[in-house]
């Protein structure tokens, strides 16, 4: 790839030069940390096109007042060709006013780029581990599971045009009881197959999902099975089962374009004794003891008994309490099985992402305190362990709640959805509200062709622009970027817009939040229809100013290049950006 210093980059870096300047002239004193100095387009475009608030986060360590250091400041900056004015606003923020050619030169920048326009080096090939989906292996794919997983394949798509490497992982929760209750209920299909008549008792799974399960097992086991005791056949058909689920899980998540690198399993985890390992790990380092829990508040002593359990000192790492690895039994709590595979995770990455639904929010502070415990030991600094937490999706139909129930049972299935609205309605839809906010997703509006349907809004952009490219060329005229000096400040004001695109990368990508990009995305549809609009009125305003070969020519240039911008956020979200609608 080719490496092209983009805009905020660029003048990042005059920025500091100046500030070197100041230090070679003693006007600063050398070694102030420069670590919160900004640069970022002002909020109101009015202000300029960049501001710095280098002069505020420095004047204390410099021992200087802010608007001073901010006057020094200036001199350094309006020696620059590409400013033609650097001013002082408020206390001591400077605002930079850059020369047109400078949006230019970016325009020109992104169509060298093309697809990797915004593509960043920022991650230096550190490994991030993302851990998403995970849903148990007992059923297809259901919405309640969709929003998760489109926002953790578009992190990792995001952390990975950012220059990190990653690794997509799906934990399977296959050693829980959950999956003997998937076993018993694959053997009453079983037995339906072999021509009894069966009756779904409560507690069981009744979604017809499992009915080809039964057929596979009757195939493969004859009637071997039919009225053996349930320990002979439990564990052959609690494997075939989550087998079976497990590739239904996979085909549902591929027609959402999600594919994972790793599953990994509750499973063979445990018997490879990794929890175990864990524990004696954790006693060598004095982070797990043998100790009682406190009584549960608001229950009779009579109703409770002292245990002692090994407890994991999840308080020193800011938890409320300390947290037991094994139940009174002996067998791993789902924390202790957790805190093992976190382990696992942390020897191969160096940062961990955890995708989870919000209704595992009392979990967070304990497995970020064994991750910080266990990644954190013999002075080294703990790896970032995150968990974004994912509110569940309202499904609507007709200003009313929205139930289907198919083969599922009593849910409705991620084919079914990507069945009635598609792929990409789906992927971009969960996107463009952040993750811990409650979502409505309404089968009639995310189909909508209007400009409050943001799916139909952003593809529409990307489709307009490719439309007006093909009507171009049949009338003979074609982008160039030879005479861009005729646009004007309404195309410039495109440019700015879609030049922050590597900076919103970047700090989507720091932040951990793709939803970022489809805003974005939709900012700048919103700029884009709002130019085109113009042309309604001010034929002189159109992309194809048929008279005027030079003008067309750079409109046509700057067209293609948002339209490349929209490509390329869309390519990031999972969603294709359609040449025609």
């Amino acid at each position: 790839m080719t490496q092209i210093a983009t805009i905020h980059a660029a003048f990042a870096g005059h920025v500091h030069t100046a500030l070197d300047a100041l230090e070679a002239a003693g006007t600063i004193p050398a070694g102030l940390n420069r670590a919160a100095v900004t640069l970022e387009p002002p909020r109101d475009p009015a202000h300029g096109d960049l501001a710095t608030n280098a002069a505020m986060v420095l004047a204390k360590g410099a021992g200087m007042n802010p608007r001073a250091l901010a006057e020094a400041l200036v001199g350094e900056l309006n020696r620059l060709d590409a400013v033609t004015a650097a001013e002082i606003a408020g206390p001591g923020f400077i605002n930079l006013r850059l020369h047109p050619a400078v949006w230019l030169a970016e325009l020109r920048a992104i169509a060298a780029l093309g697809a990797d326009y915004g593509r960043s080096a920022m991650g230096g090939g550190s490994v991030v581990n993302v851990e998403y989906v995970s849903a148990n292996p007992t059923g297809p794919m259901h919405m309640g599971h969709c929003r998760g997983a489109v926002v953790g394949d578009a992190l990792a798509s995001l952390l990975e045009f950012s220059g990190h490497k990653v690794i997509r992982e799906y934990y399977v929760n296959d050693a829980g009881g959950q999956v003997d209750v998937l076993a018993r209920s694959a053997h009453l299909r079983y037995r339906e197959a072999l021509g009894e008549t069966v009756e779904i008792p409560e507690g069981l799974y009744p979604g017809d999902y499992l009915v080809p399960v039964g057929q596979a097992l009757a195939q493969e086991f004859g009637d071997r099975f039919v009225t053996a005791p349930e320990r002979e056949w439990l564990a052959p058909f609690r494997a075939r089962a989550v087998s079976a689920m497990l590739d239904q899980i996979k085909d549902d998540l591929a027609l959402l374009g999600i594919h994972h690198d790793l599953f990994s399993s509750e499973a063979e985890l445990q018997a490879a004794g990794k929890p175990e390992q864990a524990e004696k790990w954790l006693r060598t380092h004095d982070l797990v003891y043998d100790g009682q829990l406190e009584a549960p508040k608001g229950k009779a002593v009579e109703d409770w008994e002292p245990v002692e359990l090994p407890l994991f000192r999840s308080t020193r790492f800011g938890d409320d309490q300390d947290r037991p690895i094994r139940k009174s039994d002996g067998s791993w709590t789902y924390f202790g099985a957790d805190l093992a595979y976190h382990f696992q995770k942390a020897a191969s990455a160096d940062a961990l992402v955890d995708i989870w639904g919000a209704d595992h929010a009392g979990t967070v502070k304990r497995i970020k305190a064994a991750v910080a415990a266990m990644t954190g030991a013999e002075g080294k600094a703990p790896k970032p362990f995150e968990v974004k937490l994912v509110q569940m999706v309202q499904l609507m139909k007709g200003g009313q709640p929205f139930k289907m129930s198919k083969r599922a049972g009593n849910f409705v299935t991620l084919a079914d959805v990507v069945e009635m609205v598609g792929k990409d309605v789906v992927r971009f839809t969960m996107l463009t509200r952040k993750p811990e906010a409650q979502m409505d997703f309404d089968f009639d509006k995310v189909v909508e062709a209007s400009k409050d349907n943001p799916v139909f809004y952003v593809q529409y952009a990307h489709a307009r622009i490719r439309s007006t490219l093909r009507k171009a060329a049949a009338e003979g005229f074609a982008p160039a970027p030879d005479d861009l000096d005729l646009l004007g400040e309404e195309e410039l004001a495109l440019v700015k817009l879609a030049a922050q695109f590597p900076r919103l990368v970047e700090a989507a990508a720091a932040a951990r939040e793709p939803h970022r990009v489809a805003f974005f995305l939709h900012d700048l549809a919103a700029a884009f229809h709002a130019y085109w609009n113009l042309g309604n009125d001010r034929p002189e305003k159109r992309f194809i100013v048929a008279q005027d070969g030079k003008l067309t020519a750079a409109r046509l240039y700057l067209a293609s290049q948002i339209g490349q911008l929209v490509s390329n956020g869309l390519a990031l979200l999972g969603v294709e950006a359609v040449e025609e609608m």
